[in-house]
């Protein structure tokens, strides 16, 4: 009777808080062995998979990175080399465009010198073409002035056109040699 009231008093005292249930625990231990075969089965491949695509797409996103990296400095060296070239051209087209400046000064300078040079060979042969058309009209003149005087003075006329000629040329030419000898 005692076994029997120790019994009845187990079964009728409240549970100890301290002490777990046995068949709880068991019922919870198979639970959790269920749940972690499940995801052992079905959760961590496909965790696994994930984390695969993951680090591929990472590692190829790195990868397409680095080439995008050496495809512009590669660009870049490109672009330095084509600006250099680009400077160097300028540089160039700019020698050549002051050499040929240079090159159509000269020949303006000498176009210039030559049409100068022809203005003033005109200008000679126009006062040369003037000094002799002079010449002719002084002499002309000083012929009829001599011829006129030599009458006066010789009392006779000097009309006739050879006799005329004859003294002017002789006039002139003493007056020629008279001038060539005082100079």
């Amino acid at each position: 009777m005692v076994k029997t009231q120790l019994v009845l008093a187990a079964e009728s005292a409240p549970p100890n808080p301290v002490l777990p249930n046995i068949p709880e625990i068991i019922v919870g231990l198979v639970a959790f062995l269920i749940l972690v075969w499940l995801l052992k089965k079905f959760a961590v491949p496909r965790f696994e998979k994930l984390y695969e695509e993951r680090t591929a797409a990472i590692e190829g996103g790195i990868d397409k990175a680095e080439k995008a990296q050496a495809e512009a400095e590669e660009a870049l060296a490109k672009y330095k080399a084509q600006l250099a070239d680009a400077y160097a051209e300028a540089a160039k087209i700019r020698d050549d465009a002051r050499l040929e400046a240079e090159r159509i000064k000269e020949e303006l300078r000498a176009e210039a010198q030559d049409e100068a040079a022809r203005i003033i060979a005109q200008g000679h042969a126009a006062l040369q073409a003037q000094k002799a058309q002079i010449v002719a009209e002084l002499r002309a003149e000083l012929g009829r002035n001599s011829i006129e005087l030599a009458s006066r003075i010789v009392g006779e006329s000097l009309e006739d056109d050879v006799r005329r000629r004859g003294t002017v040329d002789r006039f002139l030419a003493e007056l020629g040699t008279g001038n060539g000898a005082g100079n």
